[in-house]
């Protein structure tokens, strides 16, 4: 073995051991791993998700309820600046209405996932979240609407809602700065996710893959501030283009290098919420399927209406725009059994350690 490889396997070591490297160790280890070391990691991350998890899929029903969206990100398909976008918003009723068609098929919990969208301001999404609430006082309410002040969050902690998943997308000032508008804020990113950590809630942060920009530094930043938050559930997946936006000839992130960082952040949070998300199953067919095989816990079908999924085209080639949610359902039990796992009726809480 030359001497790249024995560092590489003392990294792979270090980082089993300790859950945590210092940056240039993590560029070492993003940059400069073999295929072994890379298979020991995966092995690694498989084991620590079956102690906690077994092998047990939890799934999210996904209801897309607004594509509005008052940001303007580069990356972005559903940015405010995209004026070829047919825009949406879903009723109450609506909203409801994919929650009981969830229910019926198994799911436990709902996340409700939007654009900035300030026509939902506190008092519908207060509304909105106390009906689904009385209606399902078993189930799981998580939301995913983006910046909002703590009052905000707390009223809607105090409605009924346990989870919230807010993406970093960066962690790297620099980078930040080469995917979003001079008005929004990365200082104001972090202190929503702190907020939302204090309130109680189950906090979701994640970051893209291969973002135009990105580098192994940046890809270091986000996990050392990853371990900084400790949230309970991460979220990432390869940047895809979408054809209305700045970045729309930019290449795709990197399947491979998806793949292995997800097997890292199963070793460094060994009992966090891991999905293998959707962006993932649109760069590769099978992409979901090898997410479980490097550490995943977690997918995410689509429970919104089939004639509004392609207008919630956060990217090109989104998988799944025209399937009603018993299909989703469906295929992503067989797809889970394929590789040795089950879905599971259960609101899939964080475990403790």
């Amino acid at each position: 073995m030359d001497l790249n490889g024995v560092l590489d396997m003392k990294l792979v070591e270090k980082l089993i051991e300790n859950r945590i490297l210092s940056k240039d160790e993590f560029v070492e280890l993003l940059s400069n791993t073999s295929t072994e070391d890379r298979e020991i990691l995966r092995k690694e991350a498989v084991r620590l998700r079956e102690k906690f998890y077994g092998h047990d899929v939890y799934i999210r029903g996904l209801i897309e309820f607004t594509n509005y969206c008052k940001n303007n990100c580069y990356y972005c398909g559903i940015r405010r600046d995209n004026r070829n976008l047919e825009r949406y918003r879903l009723t109450k009723e609506e909203i409801l209405s994919c929650c009981e068609s969830g229910y019926r098929l198994g799911y436990r919990t709902f996340v409700l996932q939007g654009g900035e969208d300030p026509w939902f301001n506190d008092d519908r999404m207060e509304d909105i979240v106390r009906s689904i609430r009385a209606a399902y006082p078993e189930c799981a309410i998580t939301l995913s609407i983006g910046e909002r002040s703590r009052e905000s969050y707390q009223r809607l902690k105090e409605a009924g809602a346990d989870r919230y998943l807010l993406r970093h997308e960066t962690a790297n000032e620099a980078h930040y700065r080469k995917l979003h508008p001079e008005e929004m804020s990365l200082a104001n990113r972090k202190e929503c996710l702190y907020t939302l950590k204090e309130l109680g809630y189950q906090v979701g942060a994640g970051f893209m893959v291969g973002a135009p920009g990105q580098t192994f530094e940046c890809l270091a930043d986000d996990l050392i501030f990853l371990h900084e938050l400790q949230p309970e559930m991460i979220g990432i997946g390869p940047f895809l283009p979408h054809h209305e936006t700045p970045f729309a000839n930019e290449e795709k992130g990197s399947y491979d290098l998806t793949i292995f960082l997800l097997s890292v952040l199963r070793v460094m949070f060994p009992n966090v919420l891991l999905p293998a998300t959707t962006a993932l199953g649109t760069i590769k067919a099978t992409g979901r399927e090898q997410g479980m095989l490097a550490g995943c816990n977690v997918v995410m079908p689509n429970l919104s209406p089939v004639a509004n999924r392609k207008q919630y085209e956060l990217y090109d080639n989104k998988i799944c725009t025209g399937d009603e949610a018993a299909e989703c359902r469906g295929c992503m039990e067989n797809r889970m059994a394929s590789v040795g796992y089950h879905l599971v009726v259960d609101r899939g809480d964080f475990k403790e350690a």
